[in-house]
C-alpha cells in the first residue's frame, strides 16, 4: 500500500499522542504514592512507547522524518495538576482521552493492533477514576456491587420525584392557563386530563426507547466481548488484570484470578461485562416496559393533582383549591428533592413552591388575556 504525505502526517500525529501520553504515565507512576498504581502507570507508559515506536518505524519506512518529541502545553498542564493537587484530579480527562484514542485508532488500519490495548487503558483509567480519593483500590467487589445497588436506588428515587415533579408543574400550568381564559369546568377538566395523559404518555416512550436501546446496545457490546474472548483471550486476560490491579491486587494474584475467570468462557463473559462493561448481564439495564409503566404513572401522579377539584367544583373555587393543593404538592417535592442535595428542607419546599405558583400565575395571566382577547 502506497503511503502519502497525509499518511506520513497522520503516522507523526499519532507518534505525538503516544509520547505524550507515554510523558504523562511516567510522570504519574513518580507522583503516585501507592506502588502499585505506580506500577500500573509504568506498564501502561511502556505500551504507549511501544506504540510510538511502531509509528516511529513506519515513518521512517515511508522516508519522513521524525520530528524531535518536546511535551505539549496540555501534557505539561496535567502533569504540573497531577504534582500539586494529585493523579485522581486528572483521571476523568485521561480516562476521556483514552477512549477518544481507541475511537480515532479504530478508523486507521494501521493502527488495528492497538486498538484492543488502548480500549484496556480506557477502561483501566475509569476504573481508577472511579476510587474513592485517598484510598487507593481496596475494597471487595461485592462491597462495590453493594454500592452499585445503593446508587441504583438513589437514582430510581430520584427519578420518581423528578417524574412526579414534571407531572405536576406542567399540568398545573397547563390548567391554569385554560382557567385563565374562563373555560368553563367541563372544558378544563377535558384539558387537564388530555394534558395528563399526552405527558404521561410521552413520558413512559421516551422511558421506553431509552431503556430498550440501551439493551440493545449492551446486548452488542456483550457479543462483541464474547468475539473478543474467543479470538483473543491474551489480550482479554490482559485487560482482567490491569482491572484487578487497578483495584488493589498485586499482579501475580490479579494474574491468578484472570486466570481462572479466562478459563470458563461463561464466567470471563460474566466479569468482562461487569468490570469492563459495567453492565450486569442478569439485567441489561432493566426492563423497558417496567420502566414505561412506573413513569406514566409516576408523571400521572403528578399531573393529577391540579385537576382533582375540578371534578367537584367550578369556577374561582376550583382555581383556588387546584392552586392551593398544586403548592402543597410543589412543597412536597421541594423537600423530597433535599434527600439528593442536603438542602434545608424549608427553603427547598419554599423555592420549588415559588416557582411553581410564579409560573403558573403567568399562564393564568397569558391566558387571560387570550380569553378576554376572544371574547372582544
Amino acid at each position: 500500500m502506497t503511503v502519502t504525505a497525509d499518511d506520513i502526517k497522520r503516522f507523526n500525529a499519532n507518534l505525538e499522542d503516544e509520547l505524550n501520553s507515554a510523558a504523562l504515565y511516567t510522570a504519574l507512576a513518580g507522583r503516585e504514592a501507592d506502588p502499585r498504581l505506580a506500577e500500573v502507570y509504568r506498564r501502561l507508559a511502556a505500551t504507549e512507547n511501544k506504540h510510538a515506536a511502531e509509528w516511529a518505524r513506519r515513518i521512517q519506512a515511508a522516508g519522513g522524518a521524525v520530528r524531535p518529541f518536546r511535551p505539549d502545553w496540555r501534557t505539561r498542564t496535567l502533569i504540573w495538576l497531577a504534582g500539586k493537587f494529585g493523579p485522581e484530579l486528572i483521571m476523568p480527562t485521561l480516562a476521556a482521552t483514552e477512549k477518544q484514542a481507541s475511537s480515532g485508532y479504530a478508523a486507521q488500519p494501521e493502527a488495528a493492533g492497538m486498538v484492543a490495548e488502548e480500549r484496556s487503558h480506557a477502561v483501566l483509567l475509569q476504573q481508577i477514576n472511579r476510587s474513592a480519593p485517598g484510598q487507593g483500590m481496596e475494597g471487595s467487589l461485592l462491597a462495590r456491587m453493594e454500592g452499585r445497588h445503593r446508587a441504583a436506588g438513589g437514582n430510581a428515587l430520584r427519578a420518581a420525584v423528578l417524574g412526579a415533579s414534571d407531572g405536576l408543574v406542567s399540568n398545573f400550568n397547563l390548567v391554569m392557563g385554560v382557567a385563565g381564559a374562563e373555560i368553563a369546568a367541563g372544558g378544563i377538566l377535558l384539558t387537564g386530563f388530555a394534558g395528563l395523559l399526552a405527558g404521561a404518555i410521552s413520558m413512559a416512550l421516551g422511558e421506553w426507547i431509552s431503556v430498550q436501546s440501551s439493551r440493545e446496545l449492551y446486548e452488542k457490546q456483550l457479543g462483541a466481548e464474547r468475539y473478543e474472548i474467543a479470538a483473543m483471550p491474551a489480550e482479554e486476560t490482559e485487560e482482567l488484570v490491569l482491572i484487578y490491579q487497578a483495584r488493589g491486587l498485586d499482579e501475580e494474584s490479579a494474574r491468578l484470578l484472570a486466570g481462572k475467570l479466562m478459563a470458563d468462557p461463561a464466567t470471563a463473559l460474566n466479569a468482562l461485562a461487569r468490570d469492563e462493561l459495567g453492565i450486569d448481564p442478569d439485567e441489561l439495564g432493566g426492563s423497558a416496559w417496567e420502566a414505561a409503566v412506573t413513569s406514566f404513572l409516576l408523571f400521572a401522579v403528578g399531573a393529577i393533582i391540579p385537576v382533582l377539584p375540578f371534578l367537584f367544583f367550578g369556577g374561582l373555587t376550583a382555581v383556588g383549591l387546584s392552586a392551593a393543593l398544586s403548592a402543597a404538592g410543589l412543597f412536597a417535592i421541594g423537600a423530597a428533592i433535599t434527600l439528593f442535595t442536603g438542602k434545608p428542607v424549608l427553603f427547598a419546599g419554599l423555592r420549588q413552591t415559588f416557582f411553581g405558583l410564579a409560573a403558573a400565575a403567568a399562564t393564568y395571566a397569558i391566558g387571560r388575556l387570550v380569553g378576554v382577547t376572544l371574547a372582544g
